[in-house]
């Protein structure tokens, strides 16, 4: 019997640098293995596996299609060879991860209609600071005056991967926002309203103010009427990198979600200071915000990381997702405390909750 070769660290780390060589291929093989039903027909079959000319058959691909598809998915880990003659295809742990798993369904769509074809042009979006990408859809500043022009399929995708992470922390968040039961918030950078009803439906007497572009108002604005709340929930335009546009004041919280990495670390001390201008003594400030350096696994950090570049490539071209050491140095240099944190609500979010700091004091 053999022995098993001895570890060999430079040839594992050209395996490593090979598969980031080849990742752009590999991923548009994940994703047709996914959307022609050869996962699929490969769960089906379990431990039996499928021959290459079964799945041909099971999904309609030619007999060349599915096994070169099935050969190419070996190499990472999506399928393995089983029968005496491995001759046999079972799906692996990865590649039910790949068919059913929610999130990576999303990252993956996201990848594929709204960055794919746009990070070709990363080169130039660092050089410039500019959202280079985003010239493969047409020409605008940033993505969010694009989105209500964008194709239905890249909004759809855009729409699916911006209210996946958010969603799944606004069930937690509610309660801990609502605890000193405000009666107005300020929702800055309500997109399509989706926090505004939450909270409207979670305490009736609350009142929301959305403050966004005007696009996504009328998003919110669909959205708040089909859910009868037009008459709690109201929008106000604004340019949010105009700073000399004030916020409105005089509301007992302020909301933040997903927002600042939207922008610039020198935009974000400049909409704190708005924000800040904008609160009374007793006005409560909450950013709700994925940092990387606040997650528990890899899977987490790696996802933050990946999305990172979406933001200099399409977003804006100068903004990320920012650790909490980063947001943190911003809000202070903005004139405002932090009184209050939550870790690890939903899929990866931080909650914070600020205050006026008396600066001479």
């Amino acid at each position: 019997m053999k022995n098993d070769p001895a570890p060999n660290p430079t040839l594992d780390a050209m395996l490593a640098a090979q598969r980031i060589a080849f990742a752009p291929v590999m991923f548009q093989v994940a994703r047709v293995m996914r959307n022609r039903g050869v996962l699929k027909a490969l769960q089906r079959a379990g431990r039996s596996g499928r021959t290459a000319a079964e799945v041909a058959q099971d999904t309609g691909l030619s007999a060349y299609a599915a096994k070169t598809l099935l050969e190419a998915s070996l190499s990472f880990g999506l399928v393995e060879c089983a029968g005496a003659r491995g001759e046999r295809y079972t799906i692996t742990r990865v590649g039910l991860i790949v068919e059913n798993d929610r999130m990576t369904r999303i990252n993956m769509d996201f990848i594929h209609d709204v960055c794919y074809e746009g990070m070709r042009h990363l080169d130039e979006a660092i050089d410039d600071g500019k959202p280079a990408g985003l010239k493969v859809f047409g020409e605008w500043p940033t993505v969010y005056e694009a989105l209500p022009a964008l194709p239905p399929r890249v909004r759809e995708s855009w729409f699916a991967f911006d209210h996946l992470y958010s969603d799944s922390a606004f069930p937690e968040a509610l309660p801990v926002v609502f605890e000193r039961r405000p009666r107005t918030l300020l929702d800055i950078g309500g997109n399509t309203g989706r926090w505004a009803i939450q909270c409207c439906t979670h305490d009736p007497d609350v009142r929301v103010t959305i403050l966004d572009l005007p696009g996504q108002l009328e998003d919110a604005r669909v959205n708040v009427e089909q859910h009868g709340l037009l008459g709690r929930i109201m929008g106000t335009p604004i340019d949010f990198l105009d700073h000399g546009q004030a916020f409105p004041t005089g509301f007992d919280a302020i909301w933040m979600s997903q927002f600042l990495v939207c922008f610039s670390e020198a935009d974000i001390v400049q909409i704190l200071r708005r924000a800040r201008a904008a609160m009374g003594d007793e006005t409560v400030l909450w950013i709700l915000d994925t940092f990387w350096d606040r997650q528990t696994n890899e899977v987490a950090v790696h996802c933050l990381h990946g999305s990172s570049l979406y933001f200099t490539c399409l977003a804006n071209g100068n903004s990320r997702m920012y650790s909490a050491a980063d947001i943190k140095r911003c809000i202070d240099e903005a004139g405002l405390t932090i009184d209050a944190e939550v870790d690890h609500l939903g899929l990866a979010h931080t909650l914070l909750r600020c205050r006026r700091r008396d600066v001479d004091g």
